[in-house]
């Protein structure tokens, strides 16, 4: 799960002109803030209402939001330094890498587990109120960061061991090789994905596959959760294409070096922003109860009669 700045960012040698360069932050930072915005809101709408925060599903919905709010937010800051200052401080670029590497790694996690929860709720009805309570759930968000650190600090701690001193005050173009560049910390990296990927497919895979089942006899509402099943595969493709951007993007650097950073900027809007998009847009529009409430934030409007029925609007 590579660091989505090691995607998106132009090596030195290939850079815009300023007219170009202009276009590509101002379009990445619309984006981004679209996208934030709408991630913002449903936030909103999680925190204004108690139906949402005593609900296991809705509250690893919304840390898979503010995992992916953040890693937008990292991954826009680094491509405007890129063009900007050029060369930041290793010390610094090492918090920004981690950050980046830790929520990437969040999101396939996320998904498995809110698979697991639809999978409970569909096929032990009986059992889901006891296994998924909140405090569980707040508890399995922590094992999710707890796993995703002890994948990504290992990185810091072998380029300790391994890096003079001097090399931790100097200046560089902040990669995740760049500042992490012993070629162990690439073989653990592969190995780590690869682990990860597999673990979240059986996963995805077995749960879809028992809700499916299910849904052939059983209520609207398996049915429904064999459909989210298929969206967390659909995301967990996206993750799966973040992963191979790098080696596509040197691809390109050999076969077609005239347009370098056209394509690699194109490549960083597909794979690594756009989808940032995705589960706020569709779970928050799927999901009836959510959208109900989030219309009234997303779009700022607010009825009088639906103030008057819920005090805490």
């Amino acid at each position: 799960m590579n660091t989505s700045s090691a995607n998106f960012t132009v090596v030195l040698q290939y850079r815009d002109s300023i007219t170009k360069a202009v276009t590509k932050n101002v379009i990445v930072v619309v984006i981004g803030i679209s996208i934030n915005y709408i991630s913002a809101s449903l936030i909103h709408t999680f925190r204004k209402h108690q139906i949402f925060y005593t609900n296991p599903r809705y509250i690893l919905l919304i840390h898979l939001v503010v995992n992916d709010m953040m890693q937008v937010m990292i991954t826009i800051i680094l491509f405007i330094i890129s063009y900007t200052i050029h060369r930041l401080h290793v010390s610094i670029c090492c918090i920004f890498i981690l950050l980046a590497v830790s929520t990437t790694e969040n999101t396939p996690l996320n998904l498995a587990c809110m698979a697991v929860e639809c999978y409970i709720a569909i096929c032990l009805p009986l059992h889901h109120a006891r296994i998924c309570t909140v405090k569980r759930t707040l508890m399995l968000i922590g094992l999710i960061w707890v796993t995703s650190m002890l994948s990504a600090l290992p990185d810091l701690f072998i380029t300790l061991a391994t890096q003079p001193l001097d090399f931790f005050h100097s200046r560089v173009f902040c990669l995740r090789n760049t500042v992490f560049p012993n070629p162990i910390i690439i073989k653990k990296r592969d190995i780590t994905y690869i682990a990860y990927l597999v673990i979240v497919c059986l996963v995805i895979f077995y749960t879809y596959l028992k809700i499916l089942f299910t849904a052939k006899t059983a209520s609207k509402d398996a049915k429904k959760a064999r459909n989210t099943i298929l969206l967390h595969g659909f995301q967990l493709l996206l993750c799966i294409a973040s992963y191979v951007a790098p080696q596509l993007n040197d691809a390109l650097k050999r076969w077609l070096p005239k347009n370098y950073t056209d394509y690699v900027f194109v490549i960083y809007i597909v794979v690594h922003i756009l989808p940032r998009s995705f589960s706020p847009i569709v779970y928050g529009v799927r999901d009836n109860i959510f959208r109900k409430y989030l219309k009234r934030y997303l779009f700022c409007t607010v009825r009088k009669q639906t103030l008057q029925l819920d005090p805490k609007v």
